[in-house]
């Protein structure tokens, strides 16, 4: 096969508010350098399908539609400006990077896209939660390491 018709790697960094995922994609940075370079890079992060039950269970009544739109607008710029950041912490190390969000419930949105955009390598930061807290907060990380249809490489965080 010809160099000139080589399709190029996409690699895929899951980004939340969290440290633990900016490490991740620092450390990719770091360490992957060469094989992002020569990829395309894609930053995605997941707007959490919230339940605002809580809201129309208050003491008031149920809220104003105004306040629900007003949520979930916030919700949308919080996870833009996670793009921006880490688009931002990719050029910095020379790299263009590409962005995505989706909204769901964020494990199967991670898996999801990594199916429907082709993506060859998913990197992703570990909470570093015990077995206990896995088991009731449930492990994103676990998740897309047992149904991703692509390698995934879990970033832990020194302690």
């Amino acid at each position: 096969m010809a160099e000139g018709n080589m399709e190029k790697k996409k690699v895929m960094v899951a980004v939340d508010e969290s440290e633990f995922s900016h490490y991740a994609l620092e450390w990719a940075l770091d360490h992957l350098k060469d094989t992002l370079v020569n990829s395309d890079l894609v930053i995605f992060t997941v707007v959490p399908n919230t339940n605002f039950g809580y809201v129309y269970a208050s003491s008031f009544g149920s809220a104003p539609p105004e306040l629900i739109a007003s949520m979930q607008d916030n919700q949308e710029k919080i996870a833009i400006a996670l793009l921006e950041k880490a688009k931002s912490i990719c050029a910095k190390h020379g790299i263009v990077a590409g962005t995505l969000k989706e909204t769901g419930d964020p494990k199967e949105a991670i898996c999801a896209a990594v199916e429907k955009h082709n993506i060859q390598l998913l990197v992703l930061g570990s909470h570093s939660r015990g077995a206990i807290q896995r088991a009731f907060l449930g492990s994103v990380s676990n998740y897309c390491v047992h149904n991703a249809k692509c390698p995934v490489l879990v970033v832990k965080k020194p302690a």
